[in-house]
């Protein structure tokens, strides 16, 4: 197996770039008002997933490689309810954007849990909110 030599070498990454790419191909037909608004979160949160995946590729010990892929996941999140708001608003949809939302995450979930050595029934109870 070869040595992974970058983040672009990283299969979430470049699912998270496709994801990236689609939320500027959706963005680009809001209404000018947006411009500030909705459009400008939405792209900030989509690229934040991409690049905190390849901050955390150059992190040292795993537990600082989790914490970023961790953020990844909560802008992943956020990219979550603004593809809601933006089908609720009318302004659109992009048909490739959910599945791949969906995959993104399913593959940090896989990256983190892969990283972390806890055994997953001695985390702490999570709440829900």
């Amino acid at each position: 197996m070869e040595a992974l030599r970058s983040f672009k070498d990283l299969l979430v990454w470049q699912k998270a770039h496709a994801f990236v790419l689609a939320v500027y191909r959706l963005t680009q037909n809001f209404s000018k008002e947006e411009q500030y608004g909705l459009t400008l979160q939405f792209r900030r949160a989509g690229v934040s997933v991409a690049a905190n995946i390849a901050e955390g590729f150059t992190r040292r010990s795993s537990r600082e490689k989790i914490r970023m892929l961790n953020i990844a996941h909560g802008s992943r999140e956020e990219c979550k309810y603004y593809i809601i708001l933006s089908k609720d608003l009318s302004y659109g949809s992009n048909p490739s954007l959910e599945p791949l939302a969906k995959e993104v995450s399913k593959m940090l979930n896989a990256c983190i849990k892969s990283l972390d050595p806890t055994p997953t029934n001695q985390h702490p109870p999570t709440t829900n909110y």
